[in-house]
């Protein structure tokens, strides 16, 4: 198996959560927060996708789709603490950005060798993986780790675990 349809196996995880965990949930249940002073989910998301955006751009440049204007602002950490749902987008927007985003993702690593995948990423995003692939598959550990937050707010809303 290649380096790229390992990565895209990883990938596969994380975008069943996401969609999962999301499917019923309301505008209105994105804003709740599932503990004081933590990002609710809409800032949460609309963060994953900045993030899959930037660091795929980071590590091949131009790579991905273009996000929509002032989205990455809407999403920065001064406006993590914002309350107004006009200041975020609604539930079919995010998911929408979301696919777009991954289908870049897929893309790119459709576009990858092996050892392209295999070169060091740059010295700024070593944390994130040690490799242009490492930091790209980094992308399934991110979404997982921001969805287990949204489990908290599931339970509170009275809905299913789901998995």
């Amino acid at each position: 198996m290649s380096i790229a349809a390992h990565i895209k196996n990883e990938l596969q995880l994380p975008t069943s959560v996401v969609q999962g965990y999301l499917q019923d949930l309301s505008d209105e249940d994105l804003m709740r927060r599932p503990v004081e002073n933590a990002n609710h989910i809409a800032w949460q998301l609309g963060h994953l996708i900045v993030a899959e955006h930037d660091l795929n751009n980071m590590v091949c440049p131009d790579s991905m789709p273009a996000l929509p204007e002032g989205f990455a602002e809407k999403h920065s950490k001064e406006t993590a603490s914002s309350d107004n749902p006009g200041d975020f987008c609604t539930k079919d927007e995010y998911l929408k950005y979301m696919d777009e985003q991954r289908a870049g993702t897929l893309a790119l690593l459709d576009r990858l060798s092996d050892e392209e995948l295999q070169v060091p990423a740059p010295e700024h995003l070593k944390m994130f993986g040690g490799t242009v692939g490492a930091v790209i598959a980094g992308q399934s550990a991110h979404w997982m780790m921001h969805a287990g937050q949204w489990v908290i707010v599931r339970r509170q809303l009275g809905k299913e675990a789901l998995f």
